[in-house]
């Protein structure tokens, strides 16, 4: 199982070093970087685009995701050129994790409408599945430098952890409001469906004087069969370097 890690604190406080704090998790030896699409909540979340070309540029060796891009709230046209513009910079590094969206903040905040999200949703990857692998369709030609479709791993749960292992090339599960039983649970009826990459994000970790409950939780992602684990290092948690260390 790989070790990344999330790229962001997904708690209140004041403004993350991205910078910096790439550099320590890299330096780490985490082998990927994720950045969420969270807009609106009063969170110091960078924006994944921006956030992923500085990281690739920066750190030949490390993969970088998305851990979600939340597909309605963007037009598929403006997505699809941004996304082949970070492919572009750090080609075959990169994984794509989209979802619906599940937090009505982020819709309101763009004036999104949440309750058509799953419908738009659908239309928005249909459309972006061709722009990212042609660079045009009917109504759109980009032009661009790099075509092909990155990996796309989908952000679900419920009856949508079946649809992950059939229509796509992986599985996100945010561990971020789920209890390991529950993701396990799910990882069950993914892999029973067929599903390829596995991976438990936003981990987050316990204080520095309880990183064995970190570790124990590693490593049962780790026997249940995950490709991956993506830890969530609180603004005030342990150091990253120790972290990395609770699994080899």
């Amino acid at each position: 199982m790989r070790l990344g890690a999330t790229l962001a604190h997904l708690s209140p406080g004041p403004p993350v070093p991205i910078g910096d704090l790439a550099d320590t998790l890299a330096e780490a030896g985490f082998e990927s970087l994720w950045v969420p699409q969270v807009i609106g909540r009063g969170l110091p979340t960078p924006d994944p685009f921006v956030t992923l070309a500085a990281v690739a540029a920066a750190h030949d060796g490390v993969e970088v995701g998305t851990a979600t891009l939340q597909l309605p709230l963007s037009h598929p046209v403006d997505l699809a050129h941004r996304i082949l513009t970070l492919r572009a910079l750090c080609g075959d590094r990169l994984a794509l994790g989209v979802s619906p969206g599940s937090t009505v903040r982020d819709f309101e905040a763009l004036d999104r409408s949440f309750t058509t999200r799953f419908r738009v949703f659908d239309e928005h990857l249909a459309r972006l599945r061709v722009l990212l692998d042609k660079g045009k369709d009917a109504g759109a030609d980009l032009t661009p430098a790099v075509t092909g479709v990155p990996p796309l791993l989908l952000g679900s749960w419920g009856a949508k952890v079946e649809r992950a292992a059939t229509e796509f090339d992986g599985w996100l599960a945010s561990a971020y409001r789920r209890t390991p039983e529950e993701i396990l649970d799910a990882h069950d009826r993914f892999r029973a469906a067929g599903g390829r990459r596995a991976v438990a994000c936003h981990i987050a970790v316990a204080d520095a004087d309880e990183l064995g409950s970190t570790r124990a939780a590693l490593r049962r992602y780790a026997d249940a069969g995950f490709d991956d684990a993506v830890v969530l290092i609180p603004p005030d948690g342990p150091d990253p370097a120790a972290v990395r260390a609770l699994y080899p």
